[in-house]
């Protein structure tokens, strides 16, 4: 299996990045390139432990428990569907570490009957060796960025780090660019960002996670080292400094 271990921590691992695959960043700049996948076909099973949600396997990590919800690749996306007997999100990861790295995808929310949902949401998370790390969450209200709760049963919790309210319509992709670089993140929404900071962000991570509250997918997922943005000291004085909660 370890010969196997380059093709499954993605489907077209280190392809060599096109020009117009670069997204518009702030903090940081797209150094080497580490995940490039377009769903083209179903993910293959991951190397190592799937027992643990946050670390401990590399490659892709869906469709392991039933609270995961079905995670299905098709027609260039990766479509996940809660299971509506469980009352939890799907989830699906992409196991491989890393600490400073600028994430790129497109997400979508479909417009499918809530089955006992608030809200539609879908989030793009790191995780470090046991839990969550920081987050973008978007919603049909807008975007929200935080420090996540990185133990479940307390006393850490999530931090709120920012907020946008804009309008988010079902079935349209969003442009999500999340940028990470030691304590800092950034997260940008259809050229919209926001930033924050937390000790927490600097930690040595393990997967990126995707979260889908109903139905929702991603495509166009892409993922650099970061390098530092000597430009951020002075991008930075033009993002929001108030926290600005959507709905």
């Amino acid at each position: 299996m370890k010969h196997l271990l380059p093709l499954l921590i993605a489907s077209a691992l280190v392809a060599p990045a096109l020009a117009e695959d670069l997204p518009a960043t702030l903090m940081t700049k797209p150094g080497k390139l580490l995940i490039s996948e377009d769903f083209a076909q179903q993910p293959p099973p991951p190397e190592g432990s799937t027992a643990q949600f946050a670390s401990g396997f590399k490659g892709w990590r869906c469709n392991v428990v039933e609270r995961g919800g079905h995670w299905q690749a098709e027609d260039s996306t990766f479509k996940g569907t809660e299971n509506p007997a469980v009352s939890h999100p799907a989830t699906a990861s992409i196991g491989f570490d890393f600490k400073n790295v600028v994430i790129s995808c497109e997400v979508r929310m479909h417009d499918v009957p809530l089955d006992g949902r608030k809200t539609r949401f879908f989030a793009v998370r790191t995780c470090d060796t046991k839990d969550y790390v920081c987050s973008i969450f978007l919603n049909e209200s807008g975007m929200r960025i935080q420090k996540d709760d990185n133990d479940h049963a307390g006393p850490d919790k999530a931090v709120p780090l920012g907020a946008l309210q804009t309008p988010i319509k079902l079935g349209e992709w969003q442009k999500v660019t999340f940028e990470i670089l030691g304590n800092e993140m950034v997260g940008t929404l259809n050229g919209r960002s926001l930033t924050g900071q937390h000790p927490l962000i600097g930690s040595e991570k393990h997967s990126i996670m995707f979260v889908s509250g109903v139905e929702g997918a991603v495509r166009h997922l892409r993922v650099w080292e970061a390098l530092p943005n000597p430009d951020w000291a002075k991008n930075k004085q033009a993002l929001p400094t108030t926290l600005n909660q959507p709905r």
